[in-house]
C-alpha cells in the first residue's frame, strides 16, 4: 500500500517545541519537533497514555519541515529573537532531589518558603512563527489521522498548551509529497509568505546545516523515551 502525506499548517503568536531542556531552561527549537508534531496528533485522536504501539508504526516515517516569514521582510526568520518567559511555577518538587531544592526561593534565614516555595524557570518561545509540516504517514493510520485533525478530540496547541493556533492547522492529505509542498506554498503565497527555510529527514551537508535532535518518541506518558534522528537545514 502506498503511503500519504498529510499537510499541517502551524501559525501562532507563540509557539514551542521543547528541546535540550535543562533544569529550569525550558529551551525551543527553531522549527516543529517530531515528538511536538506526533503528540498534536494524538491529542486529536484523544490517545493518552505511553502509546508505544502506536508510535512504533510511525517511527518509520519521517517529516518534513517549510518555514516561513514575511515576503521582503529585512528581518530573516531564522534571525528573529525568542522571547523568554520568566515564570515561578507551583511547588511540586522532590525534598530528597537536591538539584530540585536549589530551584525553590528561601527565605532571609534560609528556610523554606510557606508551601515549600516555588519553581523559578525560563521558557522560550518562537515569536510569530508559521510553518507547515508534511507527515508521511502509513495507508493503514491515514483516516484515523484525517478525522481526527479534522474533528479533534482535545485541544490542539503548538508545543505548550498557552500555544494556541491562530489558523486551521489539518490542511489535506495528498498522495504525493510535491503536492503537499505545492499545497503549502500557496497557502503561504496567499498570506504574502515567502519560505525561508527547509528541513529535510536525514544527511545532505552540500546542501545545508545537518542537525542530530533528540526528539523521535518511542514511549509518552509519565517515563518518555526518545531516540535520537538526523536533519538537514537548508536556507532557501
Amino acid at each position: 500500500m502506498a503511503d500519504s502525506y498529510v499537510l499541517l499548517w502551524l501559525e501562532a503568536p507563540l509557539q514551542s517545541w521543547g528541546y535540550e531542556s535543562r533544569f529550569n531552561r525550558r529551551e525551543t527549537l527553531g522549527f516543529p519537533t517530531r515528538s511536538g508534531v506526533l503528540g498534536l496528533i494524538l491529542c486529536a485522536m484523544g490517545a493518552g497514555g505511553p502509546q508505544t504501539e502506536w508510535l512504533g508504526k510511525m517511527s518509520k516515517y519521517g517529516q518534513t519541515v517549510l518555514a516561513f516569514s514575511k515576503k521582503e521582510s529585512s528581518r530573516k526568520f531564522r534571525d528573529n529573537l525568542k522571547l523568554v518567559d520568566f515564570q515561578m511555577v507551583g511547588s511540586a518538587y522532590d525534598d530528597s532531589d537536591p538539584w530540585q531544592t536549589l530551584l525553590i526561593p528561601k527565605t532571609i534565614e534560609g528556610k523554606k518558603a510557606v508551601s515549600g516555595g516555588t519553581k523559578l524557570t525560563y521558557r522560550y518561545y518562537l515569536q510569530d512563527a508559521k510553518f507547515a509540516v508534511i507527515v508521511c504517514v502509513p495507508e493503514e493510520l491515514k483516516e484515523t489521522i484525517k478525522s481526527a485533525l479534522q474533528r479533534p478530540h482535545w485541544d490542539l496547541y503548538l508545543g505548550r498548551k498557552c500555544c494556541v493556533p491562530t489558523d486551521l492547522v489539518y490542511r489535506g492529505c495528498f498522495t504525493l509529497e510535491e503536492e503537499a509542498k505545492q499545497e503549502a506554498l500557496r497557502i503561504a503565497d496567499s498570506k504574502d509568505l515567502e519560505c525561508q527555510f527547509e528541513v529535510l529527514e536525514g544527511q545532505f551537508p552540500e546542501e545545508g546545516e545537518v542537525m542530530t535532535v533528540s526528539d523521535v518518541p518511542v514511549q509518552f506518558g509519565t517515563f518518555k523515551k526518545y531516540v535520537d534522528r538526523q536533519v538537514t537545514v537548508i536556507d532557501v
